[in-house]
């Protein structure tokens, strides 16, 4: 794990948090002033759950997965981040102790801001403290519809929410790599790694998705939100 900063400003950056733009230059020049950069390869730890909270964490450059440690080495992928955004869990205001971990997918350049100037700059600017109530809000709800469909929804239907996510939130596009292994697959539709498999591969047989190796492409996309719906 190697550290520099390879970002002069916060200002050239071009995946900067869309919240700065609320800040003043030298408001910003304070932001700039409390933050460092690393970079992770894929596979390494960037936050790790139980550790210390003091900073949020932004993505300049890659993919990472953010997930909760449960016991007996299970785990369960709340989301995956990609740059420009905030992540910040309870634990910057509540507990002092990071609530999840967070690992690099791929090559990550992360971007790391100090907690307290964060919460000075939300105490003393209000369009930034809205726009952090937003951001806020927005994962909330985001974590709210998730909650409901793995409670409600079959097998099926939640991996057909997974790979609708995955192809419109995360890529923007029907065909990509898929960076999640199997396992990966059913933690984050909170599931067993051999009912992903079967399940994919009754997919796969009904011409609704096809891959190969680690490309998936989904090519019957209303068949796979028929699914979903129908849970």
């Amino acid at each position: 794990m190697a550290y520099k900063n390879n970002i002069d400003t916060c200002a050239s950056c071009t995946a900067a948090w869309k919240n700065y733009h609320h800040l003043s230059g030298q408001e910003l020049k304070m932001v700039n002033e409390n933050r460092f950069e690393a970079s992770f390869r894929s596979g390494e730890v960037i936050v790790k759950q139980g550790s210390p909270a003091s900073n949020a964490l932004f993505l300049s450059r890659g993919m990472a997965k953010v997930y909760i440690e449960g016991p007996e080495g299970k785990s369960f992928i709340l989301f995956i981040a990609r740059p420009g955004r905030m992540i910040m869990g309870p634990g910057g205001f509540t507990g002092s102790r990071n609530t999840y971990s967070v690992s690099a997918l791929t090559p990550v350049q992360a971007c790391f801001v100090n907690f307290s100037i964060l919460k000075h700059l939300a105490r003393t600017n209000g369009k930034f403290a809205e726009g952090m109530l937003e951001d806020i809000s927005a994962e909330s709800l985001n974590d709210h519809r998730r909650l409901f469909n793995l409670t409600h929804k079959k097998m099926r239907g939640r991996l057909a929410d997974t790979l609708l996510y995955l192809a419109d939130d995360i890529y923007s596009s029907d065909e990509f790599d898929m960076l999640l292994s199997r396992q990966e697959l059913g933690e984050i539709a909170s599931m067993a790694k051999e009912s992903v498999v079967r399940i994919m591969k009754e997919f796969s047989l009904a011409g609704i998705i096809s891959y190969r190796s680690s490309r998936l492409k989904i090519t019957d996309r209303q068949k796979l939100v028929s699914i979903s719906e129908e849970g």
